[in-house]
């Protein structure tokens, strides 16, 4: 079920299924890069203002699915206008900055992105652009990245399926929610 917070601007009502904090594993793959599985960690919040703040780790696993060393990490803002169109600035830690524009599928929490600008520094690496598409599905939230470079075109690099991380206070504020169960606790089954 999507929460609409009270204090959330009227403007991100649209982009509501995104908050809370989310984990998962995917699988890195792209040419020149090691090939792997990542754990991840994503965070949509808000302050009231016309954006969502967002920040996202990832770090390598081995094969029992432990932490081996960070992979990449990212944060940005997300805007949504009145026609449904999403705009991302994002920096990563490689020093890459992008700008992301696209849309809110009509009927269904899916967005897809495409980058509009990129600036690199020096010490990045090569880089020219990508899409990528986040979707919430079936209380999941699940997104796959492309990725091109001048030497390798748009392709597949990323992709992660997270599960929405409840908070004691969370779990605390669902049980003061719950109806008044008989003293019993069986009665409530029969």
């Amino acid at each position: 079920m999507i929460e609409i917070p009270s204090d959330l601007n009227p403007d991100l009502v649209p982009l509501a299924f995104l908050l809370g904090t989310w984990e998962g594993a995917g699988v890195s793959d792209f040419p020149g890069a090691e090939k792997c599985n990542f754990g991840q960690s994503v965070t949509f919040s808000h302050d009231g203002r016309d954006f969502l703040e967002y920040t996202s780790h990832s770090w390598v696993l081995d094969n029992e699915g432990n932490k081996v060393r960070p992979l990449e990490s990212e944060s940005g803002y997300w805007r949504i206008d009145k026609d449904r169109k999403v705009e991302v600035v994002m920096v990563r830690d490689q020093g890459i900055v992008e700008i992301w524009y696209g849309e809110l599928a009509d009927q269904k929490p899916q967005i897809d992105l495409a980058t509009d600008a990129v600036a690199r520094t020096a010490a990045s690496g090569a880089y020219s652009g990508g899409k990528r598409l986040y979707g919430y599905v079936k209380s999941d939230l699940m997104w796959v990245g492309e990725k091109a470079t001048p030497e390798v075109p748009l392709r597949p690099y990323m992709s992660a399926h997270l599960k929405k991380v409840v908070t004691p206070e969370e779990v605390a504020e669902m049980a003061r929610n719950l109806p008044d169960m008989p003293d019993d606790g069986i009665a409530f089954f029969r």
